[in-house]
């Protein structure tokens, strides 16, 4: 549903901005309790913005670990799909998470890729068919310290590779 609004919506709106509006308004990212404060146009930056509320506070009157990882979860994700394309398939693989201290006030993350990264994953994924991409960003308070740090493994094929790979993978398995 998300993709399909968001294919129709870019006759009409830029991308950073269906992107950003897109997520805010999502009920799925809404109830992380985070909000996208920036997209770049060309959706290598995107950031957002985590404050402490009744419904993300823990026991001890800080934001909630989970609320952390859920705002952080899907960005890297949708962020590359949109910029790489239709030819790429890309799914979260796992994610770590080290919670260094307690967010008792707003935090912010920054989620960036570089040009040269965007090249570098297509000539890898171009050579091997699938890779691995490894990013790690943190969340920061307002005096730069960092509050949690996540280091994110997402899967990316190239979209022909992956439907040739589900279809061995289907062959097998009615094989056994």
């Amino acid at each position: 549903m998300y993709k399909t609004a968001s294919t129709f919506l870019q006759r009409f709106v830029k991308p950073s901005t269906i992107y950003k509006y897109g997520f805010n308004w999502s009920p799925m990212y809404r109830r992380t309790t985070a909000k996208i404060i920036e997209v770049s146009d060309d959706l290598h930056k995107v950031v957002i913005k985590l404050q402490p509320n009744w419904k993300n506070r823990n026991y001890v009157g800080s934001i909630f670990g989970g609320s952390m990882l859920a705002a952080t979860d899907p960005i890297y994700m949708i962020q590359l799909i949109q910029i790489l394309g239709n030819n790429y398939v890309v799914w979260d693989k796992s994610v770590e998470a080290r919670y260094k201290k307690p967010a008792k006030t707003k935090i912010f993350g920054e989620f960036l890729f570089s040009e040269d990264e965007i090249t570098a994953i297509k000539k890898n994924v171009e050579h091997q068919g699938e890779i691995d991409v490894i990013k790690i960003m943190h969340l920061i308070d307002e005096k730069q310290n960092k509050i949690a740090t996540f280091k994110k493994t997402l899967y990316v094929a190239d979209k022909t590779f992956y439907k040739q790979k589900l279809k061995q993978r289907r062959q097998l398995t009615n094989s056994l």
